[in-house]
């Protein structure tokens, strides 16, 4: 299994910004933040499955422009797994004829561009023996993060946006073969109040929630905000240097 990093920002501003996106090998999207804008029409039409962690725009506003672009391309809808929550935020917010046109029913409700499905934590969904396991995240909305697990089972673990998340590191802490861990650290360490508000993280809370990893694992961090990467992984690199962590960028492939 191949996971290909799309987006990886906190914000936009120039190539190298792009927000969260993660494609599984050529059919599963994970996020579809404007990340997606890196792929071709045809590696688009190619995506049968996107798992959102939740609602912020961030993280969605090139769902709608999936759907447009490869939906009447395709021969079944694009099938999209969210929360409960994430997906009547999406149909209220988004898909509601309003903002973006409600491709549930369009063409035909018999055959929409797209359609979604509920997801549960800690419940697998499996793909040609892929699974991809929502885990628990604490964010200002419902929220999500990912275990992507091969076949082989080997596991990339994603933490979507959250804050200190004692049920992350329980259900990591328990996994057979953790090939790599993502990670938000979306503020800096002078922003921290700013982080603890909106449920993210800096680099003094990351280094508290590292401490409660009982394994060796390769450490990606994500979502750092633009003007503020050097400052952060600097603060990250000192407060957390244990663990060796890394900055994730877009382009990076994780082989499962």
């Amino acid at each position: 299994m191949r996971v290909r990093v799309l987006g990886c920002a906190g914000g936009i501003g120039g190539r190298d910004l792009r927000t969260t996106s993660l494609l599984v090998d050529h059919d599963v999207l994970i996020d579809a933040g404007t990340g997606l804008a890196e792929l071709s029409l045809n590696e688009l039409v190619q995506i049968n499955h996107v798992f959102i962690t939740h609602s912020h725009l961030d993280h969605i506003c090139c769902l709608p422009f999936l759907a447009d672009s490869a939906g009447a391309l395709r021969e079944q809808p694009i099938v999209v797994h969210a929360l409960p929550q994430t997906i009547e935020a999406l149909r209220t917010h988004v898909f509601n004829n309003v903002i973006w046109p409600d491709f549930e029913v369009i063409p035909t409700r018999s055959r929409p561009f797209v359609t979604f499905k509920s997801i549960g934590i800690d419940e697998p969904i499996v793909l040609d023996g892929r699974s991809i396991v929502p885990l628990p995240a604490e964010h200002i909305v419902p929220a999500v993060g990912y275990e992507v697990r091969s076949a082989a089972g080997n596991s990339l673990v994603f933490s979507g946006d959250t804050g200190p998340n004692p049920g992350l590191w329980t259900r990591v802490n328990a996994m057979p073969k953790v090939k790599g861990l993502i990670i938000e650290t979306a503020f800096c360490n002078r922003e921290m109040e700013l982080a603890v508000i909106s449920r993210h993280l800096c680099p003094s809370m990351l280094t508290d929630e590292l401490k409660q990893l009982e394994r060796e694992v390769p450490i990606f961090i994500t979502h750092l905000k633009p003007g503020e990467f050097e400052l952060t992984m600097e603060e990250v690199l000192e407060a957390a240097k244990r663990w060796t962590p890394r900055m994730l960028a877009n382009g990076h492939v994780f082989e499962l």
